[in-house]
């Protein structure tokens, strides 16, 4: 199982005063000699945390590849095009949101993704698509002809801390909650499976399988478990703990989780 570290998290850090510390850059030889296996970027079209001067740099310095996450406006696409990551990730993105909340429209948008898709292979960078663990988006993403998916892991990440928080709580034997932690349990199951059948539908394709978004050291070792899933892509939970135990500790954790 490879890891991609998204480093976002220390832009986001550094954003909040608007000084030049933390930089991004220099997490990735930590990330490179830690044993992960790909750096994880985010160029959102406000710019809010990861900026196009780190871009360039981190592509440029890392000896990792660097999977940059991106959406199809012409701008960033062209960006994209011109910096030659290894691999772009497509994900769909509101200005108002907080993180990503879902995978890609694909109906919708399955023109302007299939000019994308062309583009930016055709400039020898690989393409995923940031898509909702359903057989109807594998197909699709079939069609655009994409060498990965990225299947979005937060819904079942939003369960399992529910029912985490509900099992703390099962000690007072209360019968409502007792019914709420096995609804919680079915869902939980349910979620794991539909990730387990897109994972299995993409395989089929030829299609590799990524997943990634919500996913913490409580709840990555099932996800690490699904078969053909090849890689997670994990930030917001690594740069936090790493606050307390360093980086490098935060990396080497979440690695022995998933292995």
């Amino acid at each position: 199982m490879n890891l991609g570290v998204n480093i976002d998290h220390i832009a986001v850090l550094r954003e909040a005063r608007k000084t030049n510390e933390p930089d991004p850059l220099d997490a990735v030889p930590i990330v490179a000699r830690c044993g992960a296996h790909q750096i994880t970027i985010h160029l959102r079209e406000d710019r809010r945390h990861i900026n196009d001067d780190d871009v360039e740099k981190i592509i440029r310095y890392s000896k990792l590849p660097v999977n940059l996450e991106c959406s199809i406006d012409p701008d960033i696409i062209e960006k994209v095009a011109k910096l030659r990551p290894y691999r772009a990730t497509i994900v769909p993105e509101k200005r108002e949101e907080v993180t990503t909340e879902g995978g890609l429209d694909i109906a919708t948008y399955h023109s302007r993704l299939d000019s994308v898709v062309h583009y930016l292979k055709a400039n020898d960078i690989e393409v995923s698509l940031f898509i909702d663990p359903t057989i109807e988006m594998i197909r699709a993403s079939k069609v655009l002809m994409v060498d990965w998916v990225e299947l979005h892991t937060g819904a079942y990440a939003n369960i399992h801390s529910m029912l985490y928080s509900n099992l703390r709580y099962t000690h007072n034997f209360i019968k409502e909650l007792d019914i709420q932690r096995r609804e919680l349990e079915k869902m939980l199951r349910d979620s794991m499976n539909k990730l387990a059948l897109a994972a299995s539908e993409a395989d089929e394709f030829g299609i590799k399988v990524a997943a990634g978004h919500g996913l913490n050291y409580q709840n990555v070792k099932d996800i690490a478990s699904i078969n053909f899933i090849e890689e997670l892509n994990i930030g917001q939970s690594i740069i936090a703990r790493s606050v307390f135990v360093g980086l490098e500790q935060a990396i080497k954790d979440i690695l022995e989780l998933i292995n």
